[in-house]
């Protein structure tokens, strides 16, 4: 698939996955601070998880308008982050299903979307399941790079790592 971020006319673009954790807070700031040093723009993604086994009438309808508040919620506080650090308002997005999925199809229908920015977490059980699905499983045939935060960075060090 080719990019055409760098073609006339378009803008490169950093996408964050927002969901909450200090590790999307982490990714949140790096991705800020990259977009507004490369001139670049900035996007927000947050998935739900479809429930499987909440099909009765009602239930499934409630459980998925509570996921679709709280997802509204972190990407209104993540995209006040961004505004504050950078002072642009960030292009935000939310989708239903797989996270990986999601974030694979969304690469492929905006050709501006240049890099993915992640955040490992510090918990002693691994880097997280979006950095284990993404980064382990799918990175030889990832269309973009995709970006790594460690979770333990200050956000000073991620100031003068991101610029």
């Amino acid at each position: 698939m080719q990019r055409s971020a760098y073609e006339h006319g378009h803008k490169p673009k950093f996408l964050v996955i927002v969901d909450g954790s200090p590790e999307s807070d982490r990714a949140i700031r790096f991705a800020a601070r990259r977009a507004v040093r490369t001139a670049s723009d900035l996007c927000m993604l947050s998935v739900i998880t479809q429930p499987d086994d909440f099909e009765w009438i009602g239930v499934g309808e409630a459980i998925k308008a509570e996921a679709e508040a709280q997802a509204e919620s972190f990407l209104e506080t993540a995209s006040q982050i961004a505004k504050d650090l950078i002072g642009i308002e960030a292009e935000t997005l939310i989708r239903h299903g797989n996270a990986s999925q999601e974030i694979t199809k969304l690469i492929h229908e905006d050709s501006d979307i240049s890099y993915l920015v992640l955040a490992a977490s510090t918990n002693k059980d691994g880097p997280g399941p979006l950095v284990s699905s993404i980064a382990a499983k799918l990175a030889a045939t990832f269309p973009i790079p995709i970006i790594i935060v460690p979770g333990a960075l200050t956000d000073d060090e991620i100031n003068a790592l991101a610029g």
